[in-house]
């Protein structure tokens, strides 16, 4: 008996059971699973909304109604809650509401994607936005061969969080298409890099380790352009949407804070912090902030120290992706798109170099837990997503600091 253990042990140790042909299988067999699904969601659906009666791409019918305000000529109304809910139903009756919480640089994509009819702008949104979540990886992936750019793709769009996120119609591929983007251009083309970076402003709550990595790197010109760019939009906006959508933007923060995440009106189920899952597991509000920002500090701390030790651009990029979500009170499954990067990183290392102790069965927990983590944490509060991130970005952080940066 103790041998059999100690044999499977071993075996979870090496991840030799996970090798390239059955990845391609898994992949391949997620994606027919996802197409199968998609066509079957929506051939139930009738007049914009699915077979239980929520709208298709349901997160995506506040970016429609945001636009529509905008192009009415109401931008700051549409962080009034009221009025947003009302265009809402005009667009779709009886959906029921979806906020609005992004700052208004956002509303520049709303409002074009609102001239359309709401199915026809959904599906633009979703194949644009999907596009450029595969094509970043690619750029990961430089000149790497085209078996291996091939493999990566499938894997990138079967990676379960990319079908809640598409299933939801939000807007994760956009956010991880820039984060990789980014990251995987910053050695390379550091000014891009940081543009693409800069537009990551529009979702603020991922933007509070990124400054630190880029600082401790010394990425300057990175800064510079993503310095730039957040003034340009913000400044942009201003201009076209008023200074009272942005007074109006910041006095809705309050609402968003109590009523989104203080009292978990999404589910704690579905959002994957630090502070979820200690409210999850009861514990009281103030306990959770504090959970939360001794994630947030130690994780700012690690991910500091091993952009300013390791050389290792790939262990950089995989601990600042992995770091993100544990750096935010809000980050939802359909978010951990951010993943993504981490995941191509760190195979890519593996492929190159081999893999660690205990890597491969981090990456698979990491890659397929977003399929289940919503289902187990609702049946058992367990945070089962969080605390696969966590092994792994401890694991790579390990990894990291135990070299010293090349001077």
């Amino acid at each position: 008996m103790t041998a059999t253990g100690d044999g499977w042990l071993a075996a979870l140790r090496r991840g030799d059971w996970l090798d390239g042909e059955r990845t391609r299988v898994y992949g391949r067999m997620l994606l027919l699973f996802y197409a199968v699904i998609t066509v079957a969601w929506l051939a139930l659906s009738h007049a914009g909304l699915d077979l239980t009666g929520n709208p298709l791409g349901p997160d995506f019918l506040n970016v429609y109604a945001a636009g529509r305000m905008v192009n009415e000529g109401r931008p700051a109304a549409v962080y009034d809650w009221p009025q947003h809910a009302a265009v809402e139903t005009e667009v779709l009756p009886h959906a029921g509401y979806y906020g609005w919480h992004y700052p208004p640089p956002f509303l520049a994509l709303a409002a074009p994607l609102a001239r359309l009819p709401y199915l026809g702008a959904l599906a633009v949104y979703s194949a644009l936005t999907l596009v450029l979540y595969g094509l970043s990886v690619l750029v990961l992936l430089d000149e790497r061969g085209w078996r291996l750019r091939g493999d990566a793709l499938v894997l990138t769009l079967a990676f379960p969080a990319a079908f809640i996120n598409f299933g939801h119609g939000q807007n994760g591929f956009l956010t991880a298409a820039l984060l990789t983007g980014g990251l995987g251009l910053l050695d390379r083309r550091p000014w891009l890099a940081g543009v693409l970076i800069g537009l990551l402003a529009y979702k603020p709550q991922f933007g509070l380790l990124i400054p630190v990595a880029l600082l401790a790197a010394g990425a300057w010109a990175a800064i510079a352009a993503a310095a730039v760019t957040v003034l340009a939009t913000t400044a942009l906006s201003a201009w076209v949407f008023g200074l009272d959508a942005w007074f109006a933007f910041v006095q809705s923060w309050q609402l968003t804070r109590t009523v989104i995440l203080e009292q978990g009106a999404t589910g704690w189920e579905k959002i994957v912090s630090l502070f979820s899952a200690a409210r999850g597991l009861g514990a009281p509000l103030a306990v959770a902030y504090g959970v939360q920002a001794l994630g947030a500090v130690l994780a700012a701390l690690a991910v500091a120290l091993l952009w300013y030790r390791s050389a290792d651009q790939r262990l950089r990029i995989a601990s600042l992706a992995l770091a993100l979500p544990l750096g935010t009170p809000y980050v939802l499954d359909y978010d951990l798109t951010v993943l993504m990067p981490a995941i191509a990183a760190l195979a890519l290392a593996g492929l190159e170099g081999g893999f660690r102790p205990w890597r491969k069965l981090l990456l698979a927990l990491v890659f397929f837990m977003p399929l289940v983590s919503r289902q187990i944490g609702l049946l058992t509060h367990l945070p089962v997503m969080q605390a696969a991130v966590l092994a792994l970005f401890v694991s790579v952080v390990r990894e990291g600091l135990a070299y010293r940066r090349t001077l």
